[in-house]
């Protein structure tokens, strides 16, 4: 199957954003994609100010026009992540829709980016986000994926979790920032891709050297084996991979992880803890 990432430059309102990427969308289905993925907040610039003047319900008209997108382009859409209001608090999250438009499923990020770094960035995602327990994973006709976001893919025990549920691939909407893209971008989508033997696949925004959040960009996907399949650079564009989910199987039989890990060992270590 063909997934293409929409690596979009994110302007200032919902109503501005959804514009664009509707036009993404068609020529990313013109690219031969079933499957297209938005960044991490792909409706609003990444600030706290933001997240809470745009935040959105399930049911908003954002979401519903991805949707609609969806249906007609026949398309797989995983829509990034929104600032999601529901029963009075604010979540991340990534909301995933089929090629007919119907609702699959959800992701609320499940760690929340908190980080101070001495001459580097300070952003607190916590001053307006709840964090989420998902695990979340979703079924479609080329095989079965896994969702995170971003910060979510420091933590290997969420994306072990998702491929002993299964996947052959995880979706990642994030958005790294100058500090943290250069040094730990690309090593972690080759380290979690490595590990659990599955497609990486990241989505992020353009490079904007004028908002008050400067994402990285560098779109990827990595393979079972921990290699680059493709990586765009910081500007505006599309990212369109074949996803040869047989490679999962190939790279699983030569190099048996996930069947040699000693559970029995892992089971008395942690009730210990």
């Amino acid at each position: 199957m063909k997934l293409s990432l929409l690596q979009m430059k994110t302007m200032a309102t919902p109503e501005e954003n959804i514009g664009k990427i509707k036009d993404m969308l068609k020529k990313a289905k013109t690219e031969g994609a079933d499957m297209a993925v938005l960044p991490e907040m792909c409706c609003c610039p990444y600030e706290n100010s933001a997240f809470v003047k745009y935040a959105m319900e399930r049911n908003s008209a954002f979401l519903q026009e991805i949707a609609e997108t969806a249906k007609e382009l026949g398309l797989y859409i995983v829509a990034g992540s929104i600032p999601l209001a529901s029963d009075g608090k604010i979540y991340n999250a990534s909301f995933v829709y089929n090629n007919k438009g119907e609702y699959v499923c959800a992701h609320r990020k499940t760690h929340l980016f908190d980080i101070n770094v001495p001459g580097g960035q300070y952003f607190m995602e916590s001053d307006t986000f709840t964090a989420g327990r998902d695990v979340t994973t979703f079924d479609t006709p080329w095989g079965k994926f896994g969702l995170i976001i971003c910060y979510d893919i420091r933590f290997p025990e969420l994306s072990r979790l998702l491929a002993l549920e299964g996947v052959q691939a995880i979706i990642v909407p994030a958005a790294f920032n100058m500090t943290t893209g250069p040094a730990h971008w690309e090593i972690s989508f080759r380290m979690r891709a490595l590990d659990n033997q599955v497609f990486m696949a990241g989505c992020a925004p353009a490079r904007d050297m004028d908002s008050s959040y400067t994402a990285w960009g560098h779109s990827i996907v990595a393979d079972p084996w921990g290699s680059v399949v493709e990586q765009l650079d910081e500007k505006e564009g599309i990212l369109t991979v074949e996803l040869d989910f047989e490679k999962v199987e190939k790279v699983r039989e030569q190099l048996p992880l996930l069947k040699h890990r000693r559970t029995d060992l892992y089971d008395v270590v942690t009730k210990g803890l």
